[in-house]
Order: C-alpha cells, then sequence, then structure tokens
C-alpha cells in the first residue's frame, strides 16, 4: 500500500518502531529473565507469535473463536492479542468459581482504552471499582431507580411506545414501503428509556430523540473501536485512527442535551410535585444530589453519567434480543405456530399483548429465554482480579483481565442437548432437559445459564 500522506508515513514509522522495540524487549525477557521452575503454572495457553500474540487465532467473533480455542486448551485458558492479555472461562464450574467461591476477589472490572476518552471518566457505574461509590449506586438502584414499584409506574409509558411500534408498521405496510424494523425497534427502546428516565421523548422533538438515539450508538461504536487500540499498548495514546477525539465530540453532544433537560428537572421540583406526580430517574437522582444527609453525595457528572450507561446498556441490547427472537421463529416455523396459538388463546386475536399476560404465557417467557441463551447481549462478561489466586488449579495473578464466554458455557453440549439449535421447549416445565421454572433460577445461580451475568456485579 503507498504511502500518500505525511500522516501515513507517521503511523508506519511508528508501528515499526514499535515492532522493533517489542521484539527485542520479547526477546530479552526470554533469554535473561526466565523465572526459576515453579509448581503453580499459568493458565494453558496456545502457541503465540511474538508481538501479535494469539490474534491469528481469532475471527471477527470474538466469543467463538474463543470458544473454539477452549475444546483444545481448556475451560481456562491464557490468551493474548497483541499487548493485551487475559484469561478465559469457558466452563460453568469455572464460572462458579469467578462469580460465588471467589466472587470478592473478581467483583471490579478493568479499564479499557476507552476509558480515557470518557468525559464522566471516575464517575460510571458501570465501570466503577467495588468500592463505596459502587455499592452505593448498585444499592440505590435496586432499592429505588430499577425496583419493581418505580418500574410498575411506567407500564403506561411502556404500553404508549409499544402502540407507536405496531402503528408505525401498519403506516408502512398500507404505503406499500419497506419497514427497517431494526430501526423501528432501537427507536421503541430508547423512547422508552428517555421517558422513564427523563419523562420525555426528548421534549417531543422527532430529530431530537433521534440524535439522542444516533449519539449512544455513535458512543457505543466508537468505544469498541478505541478498545481495540489496547492491543497496540502504550502506543494506543496515539489514538491513529481518530475514533478517540470523535468519542470525546459525541459525548459533549449527548452532555448539552442531558444538561438542558436537567434544568428542566430542577425547575420542576423548586415548583413543588404533585402529590400523585410520578418521579423519573432523574427526579430520583436529583433528589438525592440534593440530600445533605445522603449516604454518599452525588454530582450532577454523576447524574449524567448514570444515564448515558441506562442509554449504552439498554437500547442496542433490548433492540437485539428483539430482532434476534423474531428471526429465531421465523426460521423455526413450528415454534412461531406454537407461540401464536398460545397467544391467540390467552389474549385473543383482538388486542396486543400486555405485561400483565406474560405471567400466563410459559411459551412466550421460554422463547425469549432460548433467545437469551444463543445470542447473550454481553456474551463475554469482563472482570479484573483483585489478588493473586489459583482458579481450576491455575495460578491467575492479580491485575490480570478475565473473560467469562457465556456465549459457549450456554452452548455447551455437557451441558444443553443440541445446544446450537433453537428449542424454546427446553425452558417448559415438562421438558426431559430438567431445566423448567420451577427447576432452574434465572436470577444468575445457575452457572450454566448467565445471560445477565451473576453476582454483585450481575445485572440489576
Amino acid at each position: 500500500m503507498a504511502i500518500t500522506t505525511a500522516g501515513d508515513l507517521l503511523f508506519y514509522l511508528v508501528f515499526l518502531i514499535w515492532f522493533i522495540t517489542a521484539l527485542l524487549i520479547h526477546s530479552f525477557i526470554k533469554t535473561y529473565l526466565k523465572q526459576a521452575p515453579s509448581s503453580i503454572s499459568p493458565p494453558p495457553s496456545p502457541p503465540a507469535l511474538p508481538l501479535i500474540g494469539h490474534l491469528h487465532l481469532v475471527g471477527k467473533v470474538l466469543p467463538k473463536s474463543f470458544q473454539t480455542l477452549a475444546r483444545r486448551y481448556g475451560p481456562l485458558m491464557q490468551i493474548r492479542l497483541g499487548a493485551s492479555a487475559c484469561v478465559v472461562v469457558s466452563n460453568a464450574d469455572v464460572a462458579k468459581e469467578i462469580f460465588k467461591t471467589q466472587e470478592l476477589n473478581f467483583s471490579s472490572r478493568p479499564e479499557f482504552g476507552s476509558s480515557e476518552y470518557f468525559i464522566y471518566r471516575g464517575s460510571r457505574f458501570v465501570l466503577a471499582q467495588y468500592g463505596d461509590y459502587w455499592r452505593f449506586m448498585k444499592k440505590l438502584c435496586m432499592t429505588r431507580l430499577l425496583a419493581v414499584p418505580q418500574l410498575d409506574m411506567f407500564i403506561d409509558v411502556r404500553e404508549q411506545e409499544k402502540i407507536k411500534l405496531v402503528e408505525s408498521v401498519m403506516k408502512c405496510y398500507r404505503e406499500g414501503k419497506p419497514c427497517h424494523l431494526s430501526s423501528e425497534l432501537t427507536t421503541l427502546t430508547n423512547n422508552t428509556i428517555c421517558r422513564m428516565a427523563m419523562s420525555t421523548r426528548c421534549s417531543g422533538s422527532h430529530n431530537e430523540a433521534k440524535e439522542i438515539e444516533g449519539l449512544v450508538r455513535t458512543c457505543l461504536e466508537l468505544a469498541g473501536k478505541v478498545s481495540v487500540g489496547d492491543v497496540l499498548g502504550p502506543f494506543k495514546i496515539f489514538d491513529f485512527s481518530g475514533s478517540g477525539k470523535k468519542l470525546v465530540s459525541a459525548l459533549h453532544k449527548f452532555d448539552r442535551i442531558v444538561e438542558r433537560i436537567l434544568k428542566e428537572h430542577e425547575e420542576e421540583a423548586i415548583k413543588g410535585f404533585e402529590a400523585d406526580q410520578r418521579k423519573d430517574l432523574m427526579d430520583i437522582l436529583l433528589e438525592i444530589y440534593r440530600d445533605s444527609n445522603a449516604e454518599l453525595k452525588l454530582t450532577k457528572k454523576d447524574i449524567k453519567s448514570f444515564l448515558l450507561d441506562v442509554f449504552m446498556a439498554g437500547t442496542d441490547t433490548s433492540s437485539a434480543a428483539m430482532q434476534w427472537a423474531m428471526g429465531e421463529l421465523l426460521n423455526r416455523p413450528e415454534a412461531f405456530n406454537k407461540l401464536r396459538e398460545e397467544i391467540n388463546a390467552v389474549v385473543g386475536p383482538n388486542r396486543l399483548v400486555k405485561e400483565s399476560d406474560v405471567q400466563n404465557l410459559p411459551y412466550l417467557r421460554a422463547v425469549i429465554r432460548e433467545t437469551l441463551r444463543l445470542h447473550p447481549s454481553a456474551p463475554l462478561i469482563i472482570r479484573e482480579c483483585a489478588e493473586d489466586c489459583m482458579v481450576n488449579g491455575s495460578l491467575v495473578k492479580a491485575k490480570t483481565r478475565v473473560l467469562v464466554n457465556v456465549y459457549a458455557i450456554m452452548r455447551d453440549p455437557e451441558l444443553w442437548a443440541n445446544p446450537d439449535e433453537f428449542m424454546p421447549e427446553r425452558f417448559l416445565e415438562r421438558s426431559g432437559e430438567k431445566i423448567g421454572e420451577h427447576q432452574m433460577e434465572f436470577k444468575g445461580q445457575n452457572f450454566r445459564y448467565l445471560p445477565f451475568g451473576s453476582g454483585r456485579r450481575g445485572c440489576p
């Protein structure tokens, strides 16, 4: 490839210097700093190449590549992707060690290359180290922000957004236009979160709603690209692709929108709430922000960061799960017909399914659970080891990144019959696999089914 600009020349010079330096350091360590033999060994690892480590062994779908490698190197293996090293867990028993037996030692998450570009760095609940701030925010989520009574107050909001989705799809049908269901479902989840978090469809402006939706998507994409830079080690600070600067720009745009809505909420609070007026997430967070006796003092930066986490964690993941469910049902007509028959029998053909109906629709619940088994929103759950410890008979050192491959665990042929097939029936009470609702917990205590993680850092 020809070098056409000064920027290209700089990139190749830096890469060449990095390559030569890393090669010399690698040779020096192998030759002069060999450690004495030890009876305690690290996890097994595939043969690595200098500099790139195991990059040549992985494909585009990282969880699937790790699953393939684990068949040869075991349920706990050491992987190095360029300068980024980690330990990969691919077995339910070892996952239990991480999430339960030694949970406290694996209750923090590591920082990635994208972290330094986040304008809310230090305030992010999702990436916070296990400590006072994280415990306070988790308690707040469980008791107020995401508690059942709080969620129940917004049932009508979710119903309204569901009806808007149906109307939009029907409009496309009547006009003979294609319906981009992916976009429609993302808008559904985005607007639902907006209204539950800030009591607004983004000030009622469709363009502004789309702006938040677009910014969240941009932040997710750019954060992923910047994190890939971890393979370059210390050279990631040069931000060769420019993704870091773009991420900062998108975050500042998001910040300006949320800042304006924050001020509107503060003005509402000064006027006072009506007796029957419900409080959204922002109202509750501002209430704690103003409370001088609060267990921990929140800042506005904390509030904005939490809202960003809610959008980033909830928008694309919920939309993707719905798309996967529909895709699997289309590929399994018999499952589709079973679900349709159940809904017609319980709900009838003349109205939409309501949240209150779900408890009477076991096959629908089974479809959702089977979809999440095959297509978890977080196929790799990330933790960081706090202190040196033994896992599955191998030494895992402090600060080691640990990736629990729930994709592999939930497709393990030793745990699941026909693991790659979409079979909702396995989650029914009469299932021969004995994993029906009465036999199985879905809150992270059954370590072969982990769509939402487990332990302290599992999804609330």
